[in-house]
């Protein structure tokens, strides 16, 4: 059987992304959002969450851009100077790679992020994180702490194998191949994320796509990757949204894209495509 979750992230960031992931869910193939703790339509999300139960619905926990759930005395080693997270990946890591950053203080952001996500009466599906920053061990080891105290049992597979989408985008393009590198740099990873979720008891898909093709997922590319499947359970992860003036101003690179990828994932042809290419289109509770 091939499976696969189509998870929209960033709900929460601001209404414009919130309301093209519900578009995407109602209208197209998205199945699985995570939602922002920390963003500014965090409320806004939960809203449109409650009136779409059937909508899968995970935590996106950041230590990325924003400013933090808890507060930020207790989570010193993680905020600069006027109380915000990094505002890079890279500028994260230096901090870990250097011992600057105190894994209890990881574990008490993420717990106080599933907290806020709990107390809105929503029950995450599974948790994965803003920039995979959950590639590096010791995000993991303070996910895999926060996870067995809330119950969740899935967490996302952030590693996609560094072919796995070549044959779907021309190599001479320029976005593409810094995506491409980012997936390559990160693979030495794997293999320790996939022990810390056998010991943990985790629950993952089996295949992961969507780095390579972050602000260029077309149908094209969708039906290529549906039919790239084999048996077992897949996460595409995708990035639709409205473009507004919240979006315009909002410090990410993905703005027009997200509405080229919210046309795509909404095209009616993806579902009758992926029914006779014998695809089950589930979220997290199905994993």
């Amino acid at each position: 059987m091939k499976r696969l979750i189509v998870n929209a992230d960033d709900f929460g960031y601001t209404r414009g992304v919130n309301a093209g992931i519900a578009r995407a869910y109602k209208t197209g193939i998205v199945t699985s959002t995570t939602i922002m703790a920390n963003g500014d339509a965090f409320e806004d999300a939960v809203e449109l969450a409650r009136a779409n139960p059937g909508l899968g619905v995970g935590c996106h926990l950041a230590l990325i851009g924003g400013r933090p759930v808890a507060e930020p005395s207790r989570v010193s080693s993680l905020v600069d100077d006027d109380g915000a997270l990094a505002p890079t990946l890279t500028q994260l890591v230096f901090k870990l790679t250097r011992g600057l950053i105190s894994t209890d203080e990881i574990a008490s952001e993420f717990r106080a992020q599933v907290d806020r996500v709990a107390r809105a009466g929503i029950q995450p599906t599974h948790l994965d994180t803003h920039k995979h920053s959950h590639t590096h061990p010791l995000v993991m080891k303070a996910l895999t702490r926060v996870a067995a105290e809330f119950g969740i049992g899935c967490v996302r597979n952030p590693f996609e194998r560094v072919f796995a989408t070549s044959r779907l985008r021309n190599l001479t393009n320029w976005a593409y191949l810094k995506q491409f590198a980012l997936s390559a740099a990160i693979q030495p990873g794997a293999i320790q994320f996939m022990r810390l979720v056998r010991r943990h008891g985790l629950k993952t898909p089996d295949r992961f796509f969507g780095v390579g093709l972050t602000g260029m997922l077309d149908s094209y590319a969708i039906r290529s990757m549906m039919e790239s499947l084999r048996p077992g359970t897949a996460e595409l992860m995708c990035h639709p949204g409205v473009y507004d003036d919240d979006l315009d101003r909002a410090p990410t690179r993905l703005k027009r894209e997200r509405e080229k990828e919210l046309e795509a994932l909404s095209d009616l042809s993806l579902r009758r495509f992926a029914e006779e290419h014998g695809v089950e289109l589930i979220n997290y509770r199905g994993l």
